[in-house]
């Protein structure tokens, strides 16, 4: 009994990435949008509590679903220590050199022991259309297929105008709390999901900023 293998994109629900907007084979909309982070324990006693009330009501002023996403993925020093070789090969002063190739070492060593970790946030916001019911009978039967798929279907731009709206609202409810943000573009929204099936990878470069 032979069995078919289908293709990895069969089982993703994306249809294509558009303007930094994720387009989901249903016509569904996601906007993903990358978020800072901010540490309670650095905060007053009073700024904790000001903080977890104000997104607690953001949240409840939200009538819409979204998604919190947390990534966390080995920190790839490889680069940094690239920097550092280059300059080293560059440096003039005996010293200095010795002291760099030293410094290299020392991270070196240190990242092999001890896993540094880093953390991206990222918060989606959805758009799913509501279904328009058209009339079926015989006037709708002479109208024909062409009128009742565009009071099913809404444009793109449309769409996507809806979405944006609400991307406003919870980039204003996020400022509120002390957290930036940024909606993602084309590039940095197809580097999140490569990396999200792809978890072998080296950690990406996208930043706010």
């Amino acid at each position: 009994m032979a069995i078919s293998a289908r293709r990895t994109q069969e089982f993703v629900p994306i249809k294509e990435v558009r303007d930094g907007v994720v387009v989901l084979k249903d016509g569904s909309l996601r906007q993903v949008i990358l978020a800072t982070s901010t540490n309670l324990f650095l905060k007053s006693a009073d700024e904790q509590h000001a903080i977890i009330y104000q997104f607690q009501s953001f949240l409840n002023t939200l009538d819409f679903p979204t998604q919190i996403s947390i990534q966390s993925r080995r920190l790839d020093i490889r680069p940094y220590l690239l920097t550092l070789e280059k300059r080293m090969a560059e440096e003039g002063e005996p010293l200095l050199k010795l002291q760099t190739r030293e410094y290299i070492e020392f991270i070196r060593n240190f990242t092999e022991q001890v896993a540094i970790m880093t953390k991206t946030f990222f918060v989606i916001v959805p758009y799913t259309e509501i279904a328009i019911h058209t009339d079926t009978g015989v006037l709708g039967k002479l109208l024909g297929k062409r009128r009742d798929a565009s009071a099913v279907s809404v444009a793109f731009e449309e769409k996507r105008s809806q979405l944006e709206e609400r991307v406003s609202v919870v980039q204003e409810g996020l400022a509120r709390c002390g957290i930036k943000s940024a909606p993602l573009g084309t590039e940095e929204v197809v580097e999140v999901f490569y990396k999200v099936f792809n978890p072998g990878e080296l950690q990406g470069k996208i930043a706010i900023s």
